[in-house]
């Protein structure tokens, strides 16, 4: 009886230790996962405002802010946000080196690349109407759509000051600014729409005043903080080395803009393929409200993975293990530190938040499926057909909860070919095919396009679990440990080798 006890006694301990290990990790994690979580779904909430206003000035109104948002301001955004994502590589090995001087000086030539880059996108916006007649869309939509397109040029602008500022931030650690920032900038959006939109009557026009005001708010105020005086070693004024390396630096740019395309485009051909539907502005403004919730709850989920990412840039000096760039934040430490058993651990500690996080979401929006439409219309046969879609949605939901943690950890680790080859053959060797063989081939219209969608997701998060299920992190420790052993010479060297 007294040996039973003992055993007994000894199961409690040992659960005891695991709660508490798991609480530990837990703060951890939302200590780095909670400031950009908030930065994340401030940014993504700007244009969520913009629809939901649009949405109230009518049905044709809904579907070409859709379109513009979504396909033509979606593209060009994945290009700038992916031009400008080479910065975290670069200002991550500059920080590994000790040379933080070079963080001003990249953060210099990243404005010049996105810079261009705006200049050389400006005809997509101006010519925006044509394009999507030539795509197959609506020619109501494609005309109101061309002028409000014009009318946010200075918003893409924005962007090729914007993400190459958050990228030098976040080499710095200051995710909690930019998060005050961000949420600063929606309240003025939000104003701003109200102003504009509901009282002035400016239509479209205000919102997209509205828009162009909030991005540049958000630009100078970072810009402000950068410049005076509280980053003395990362930033030392404006220098001539900026026009050095150009061309090795827009190698690395395209690199990593290629990435991120190939996930936002996917979401950019799902509207142009429900914009060639039958009745396109209530299949259109459906499958909008749907992807506008489901990315609402993406970003969230993207959170996670800035502190499951196991980044390829491992800055951890062992055996201190002190934290030098925030993409690696969890998992490398224990993995610099030589301890895959706790990478494990922070792995698994991260996808069960974060699919807590996204049941949360699923539940609400079966709960709500035919109200939350009401957010973002009036009318009702567009209400009616967006309820139809809220079971697909909220298992779309659902695994939007978990994929994004496991992209970032399987990213870090250096597999970006196996995730690019992943998210090719899921996303446009299966999801599109099948949602072009559903939606139009078997006439399930928005339906069946969404269906597919969710296809191609589920496709892609069992790929995910069984590479990361395969892993050796033994191994992914010695590489680590190897790469912190390797590194040195200058930053220029490595960042272009």
């Amino acid at each position: 009886m007294e040996q039973k006890a003992l055993e007994i006694e000894s199961q409690e301990t040992e659960k005891e230790k695991i709660g508490n290990k798991w609480c530990v990790e837990a703060k951890k994690v939302w200590h780095i996962a909670g400031p950009a979580i908030l930065n994340a779904v401030s940014l993504f909430s700007l244009e969520f405002v913009t629809v939901a206003f649009a949405g109230r000035l009518g049905d044709l109104e809904l579907a070409a802010v859709s379109e513009v948002h979504n396909v033509i301001a979606g593209f060009v955004y994945g290009v700038m946000l992916g031009m400008a994502s080479a910065l975290a590589t670069l200002c991550g090995q500059a920080v590994g080196a000790g040379q933080f001087n070079m963080l001003g000086v990249y953060l210099q030539r990243s404005w010049i690349i996105t810079g261009v880059t705006s200049l050389l996108l400006t005809p997509v916006f101006v010519f925006t109407s044509p394009i999507l007649k030539l795509l197959r869309q609506d020619k109501d939509i494609s005309h109101l759509a061309g002028k409000y397109a014009i009318w946010i040029i200075p918003q893409m602008f924005a962007y090729a000051l914007n993400f190459p500022m958050q990228k030098f931030l976040q080499s710095q650690s200051k995710v909690w600014f930019m998060a005050t920032i961000s949420m600063g900038g929606l309240a003025i959006h939000v104003l701003l729409n109200w102003i504009l939109v509901v009282k002035g009557g400016h239509g479209l026009f205000g919102a997209a005043i509205a828009g162009n005001i909030s991005w540049w708010f958000l630009d100078i105020a970072q810009l402000i903080y950068i410049i005076s005086g509280y980053f003395p070693e990362a930033w030392t004024g404006f220098s001539c080395l900026a026009f050095k390396s150009l061309t090795k630096f827009v190698k690395l740019s395209l690199a990593s803009a290629v990435m991120v395309c190939l996930e936002l485009w996917y979401f950019t051909a799902v509207i142009l393929m429900v914009g060639g539907l039958k009745n396109a502005t209530v299949a259109v403004d459906a499958i909008t409200i749907c992807l506008g919730l489901q990315l609402w709850t993406l970003t969230v989920a993207f959170g996670f993975t800035s502190s499951t990412s196991i980044c390829h840039l491992l800055v951890v000096n062992l055996p201190s293990l002190r934290f030098l760039w925030h993409c690696s934040v969890r998992v490398s430490n224990e993995l610099g530190a030589g301890n895959p058993k706790a990478a494990k651990f922070t792995i698994s500690v991260n996808v069960l938040s974060s699919a807590v996080i996204g049941l949360i979401f699923s539940a609400t929006i079966l709960a709500t499926r035919k109200e939350f439409p009401r957010l973002f219309t009036n009318e009702q046969h567009v209400i009616k057909e967006t309820s139809k879609l809220g079971y697909i949605l909220a298992a779309i939901i659902f695994l939007n909860g978990i994929q994004p943690v496991l992209l970032g950890v399987a990213v870090g680790a250096g597999w970006q070919l196996q995730v690019a080859l992943i998210s090719i053959g899921c996303y446009y060797g299966f999801g599109l095919p099948l949602a072009a063989l559903l939606g139009y081939k078997f006439k399930f219209g928005v339906e069946g396009i969404l269906s597919a969608m969710l296809a191609g997701s589920l496709l892609q998060t069992l790929f995910q679990f069984l590479i990361i299920a395969r892993t050796s992190w033994h191994k992914q420790a010695l590489q680590a440990e190897e790469r912190v052993r390797t590194w040195g010479g200058e930053v220029e060297n490595q960042s272009t080798s």
